[in-house]
């Protein structure tokens, strides 16, 4: 038997409770893992709640992250006792996912642990940290260097945000942090690394077709009308890493910075991202990261609190990563 937070549906409402299931009840794949510690996501606050369309089919156990040891597999890839990570590949949307004690999975989803990173670690990181040094890769692969200017990073109080903020700190890049919750969270902001920290409400107005050039590259969680006015302040030859679209799928914008300022925007995905890419990113992270970051911008919760916590994420009422301790 294993504990489980499960999620049925009810008259088209989502339940979220915490059941003991049986080893049989989980799915079918080549490998049982035991896990340590999950996390919740953006995504999982959808799920978790129901006020997104990330389910489809119930019951579903919610968890996009986890991080564990194997139990048993009959990948010759994986041995019992190793420790793995696991982000995306459609966990915790339509294969059972990390919160809950065991979990069955494909051998090819995992990632091997960096031997010096403590599970708990690995959680404070999760499929956000990924995304986030994702797009940090994306700007560096596009050539910029931390002498071409300032970069933004949109929802900064954010899972992404703020790791993005951190890790572009220690690679020397002089970090603008824009977030709507300045006041309560520019101290944390700053001692991850932030230069400078905007207020949301001055990028809400309608976006003109090109403002004033102000960022060499720019990550952002947000989308919609926090995107449009970002491309349209990016300097010439300029990158924008796009991987969040927390303020909504529309892209309010025109072609002019793209064609008159040679501005680039790049999709960051991390859900189907390939294997080596994953590798290497977790090794960046894994050398980047420092201990202000673990210490100062995670919250740790139990299982039971995962459907408080959910509501809290999509209101907009968390900072930082939240980690699940299973």
């Amino acid at each position: 038997m294993f504990k489980a937070l499960v999620l049925k549906q009810d008259d088209s409402q989502t339940i979220a409770s915490i059941e003991h299931l049986d080893d049989d009840a989980l799915p079918d794949a080549d490998t049982l893992i035991e896990i340590s510690h999950s996390s919740l996501n953006y995504k999982d606050g959808l799920a978790i709640t129901g006020k997104g369309r990330i389910i489809r089919n119930f019951p579903m156990v919610p968890g996009i992250d986890f991080v564990g040891r194997v139990l048993e597999s009959s990948s010759a890839s994986l041995s019992a006792g190793q420790k793995v990570v696991l982000t995306g590949w459609g966990v915790g949307e339509t294969h059972w996912g990390g919160m809950a004690e065991k979990a069955r999975v494909n051998s090819e989803w995992l990632v091997p642990l960096p031997e010096s990173m403590p599970p708990e670690n690995a959680m404070m990181v999760g499929t956000a940290g990924l995304t986030a040094m994702l797009c940090i890769q994306s700007l560096i692969d596009a050539g910029l260097e931390p002498n071409d200017g300032k970069i933004l990073v949109t929802g900064a109080s954010g899972g992404v945000g703020s790791v993005a903020v951190t890790l572009l700190s220690e690679l020397g890049f002089s970090v603008s942090a824009l977030t709507g919750r300045a006041n309560e969270n520019e101290a944390l902001l700053k001692s991850l690394g932030a230069s400078e920290i905007i207020e949301r409400s001055l990028f809400e107005e309608p976006a003109k077709p090109l403002e004033k050039q102000q960022w060499a590259g720019v990550v952002d969680t947000v989308g919609s009308k926090i995107l449009a006015k970002a491309l349209a302040q990016t300097d010439y030859n300029g990158v924008v890493s796009a991987c969040g679209l927390a303020g909504g799928f529309d892209l309010p914008t025109t072609v002019m910075p793209f064609i008159l300022r040679n501005v680039r925007l790049q999709g960051v995905d991390s859900v189907m991202c390939p294997t080596p890419k994953r590798i290497e990113a977790w090794a960046q992270i894994n050398e980047l990261l420092p201990e202000k970051y673990f210490s100062s911008a995670c919250t740790t919760i139990t299982l039971n609190q995962a459907p408080e916590f959910a509501e809290r994420i999509i209101q907009g009422k968390v900072t930082g990563r939240v980690i699940v301790k299973i």
